[in-house]
């Protein structure tokens, strides 16, 4: 089926709540989605330093995955998603969250919110799957509805990384053995060089902070017209190992992609994962790898005990 619009597509997905979780997290696995909206809130918050009183936004919230794991630490958590059907799913999951709103967007636009009216916001893996225009009216509006002093964290995929080029280089081969008689998917994944970020991001009016590179995603903090961008930059550095992707998770996500492109068996990346039993990579990864394979027994075989 072709989709005409990010709405159309984001509803299809999400159009049960199983569907929903895999369009998210590539799992049905409530465990897996546990531990990877941790994973993320964690970052999110070194990232934008979440205090008790912020009013924080998530621009793209799908089902609440990072929202529930990120709202008992600020004031107020609002989330927004183009979907209504991932909005529906995220406020049944996230009916317990007190503190935690949700809108739906229409357009590329935060207009149902006044300028100034967010201390933080973020967005984490979503600017991935739209138009490079799209991401650019978000970042401006990002912008316009943080309060002065305000931070965002975003991230997507990076081109000049060699992992982040190797996935780029699975969607041309994708396309290249296709018929070409349609247009690409409406909400395909797409990539962005550390300069091609940074220049949005400083046209929309942003103060860039960090944007960090080293790994398969960009990951970008920056500032609304702050006192001091010296001292937040340094915090940043601070924390940075507390935002950024460890070498560990690079290796382990090219190992899962060469699973899902048929390249290796999973018996052997599961065998490879479980040698680092002992980090926090090997259950985000190998449960994931576990149901890929079950989900895939026609093509790798039954799955062993």
């Amino acid at each position: 089926m072709e989709f005409t619009s990010y709405q159309q597509f984001w509803n299809n997905q999400a159009c049960t709540p199983e569907s929903a979780m895999f369009a998210v997290d590539g799992s049905t696995n409530e465990e897996i989605v546990r531990r990877t909206g941790q994973f993320a809130a964690r970052q999110v918050r070194a990232a934008l330093d979440v205090q008790a009183e912020d009013r924080v936004l998530e621009l793209g919230c799908g089902l609440g995955r990072i929202g529930r794991q990120l709202a008992p630490h600020c004031a107020q958590w609002v989330g927004v998603d183009i979907s209504g059907e991932m909005i529906r799913h995220a406020r049944e999951r996230m009916q317990d969250v007190e503190n935690a709103e949700f809108r739906q967007l229409e357009r590329s636009s935060l207009d149902m919110f006044p300028s100034d009216s967010f201390d933080k916001a973020y967005s984490s893996a979503v600017l991935c799957h739209m138009d490079k225009e799209d991401l650019f009216l978000y970042l401006e509006e990002l912008q316009r509805v943080i309060k002065p002093g305000g931070l965002i964290y975003v991230d997507t995929w990076n081109l000049a990384h060699p992992t982040g080029w190797k996935r780029w280089m699975y969607e041309v081969r994708f396309w290249q053995q296709g018929s070409q008689s349609e247009r690409k998917d409406v909400a395909r994944n797409q990539f962005c060089t550390p300069d091609e970020l940074k220049l949005y991001a400083g046209h929309a009016g942003l103060d860039v902070l960090a944007c960090f590179d080293e790994s398969h995603w960009l990951q970008l903090v920056a500032g609304k017209r702050l006192e001091d961008p010296d001292a937040q930059a340094q915090r940043i550095a601070d924390v940075r190992q507390k935002i950024v992707y460890s070498p560990l998770f690079v290796d382990f996500f090219e190992k899962t992609c060469e699973v899902i492109y048929g390249e290796t068996h999973p018996r052997e990346v599961i065998a490879y994962m479980d040698r680092h039993r002992a980090d926090e990579e090997h259950g985000l990864f190998q449960p994931f790898i576990k149901g890929l394979w079950a989900s895939q027994s026609d093509h790798w075989g039954q799955p062993d005990d």
